[in-house]
């Protein structure tokens, strides 16, 4: 099974709706994930509101915004949420792996996705 990324994060505002990378990072992020095998597949709706946008609470409807994806999307069997925000939702939670916005991604962050993937935390 291959995996894929759907954006759920300010990532997501930086494609098109055919999913093209609209910036530089956005198409560096894309080449670093088909080198593995991975592809930006969808991205979340933006369920953000202008007081939202204002108070720049944005955790605030991250996990609806996924939630509604796999909603819409209920052929999908497996997910894990990277973020390093609360995002405020115990069924998203027990999905999510908390980075360290400040130290990125680390390697046990991938073994703990791996292990939510793979139905080990579950």
């Amino acid at each position: 099974m291959a995996a894929s990324i759907i954006l759920h994060s300010g990532w997501r505002f930086w494609y098109g709706v055919d999913l093209k990378p609209l910036r530089p990072k956005a198409e560096y992020l894309t080449s670093l994930l088909e080198k593995e095998g991975i592809s930006v597949a969808g991205i979340t709706p933006n369920l953000t509101t202008e007081e939202i946008r204002r108070s720049k609470r944005f955790s605030k409807v991250k996990a609806d915004e996924i939630l509604t994806w796999l909603k819409d999307h209920p052929d999908t069997e497996r997910w894990v949420v990277l973020d390093d925000l609360e995002l405020h939702n115990n069924s998203v939670a027990k999905c999510q792996v908390m980075t360290d916005a400040e130290q990125g991604l680390t390697e046990v962050d991938v073994e703990n996705a791996l292990k939510i993937l793979s139905g080990e935390d579950r």
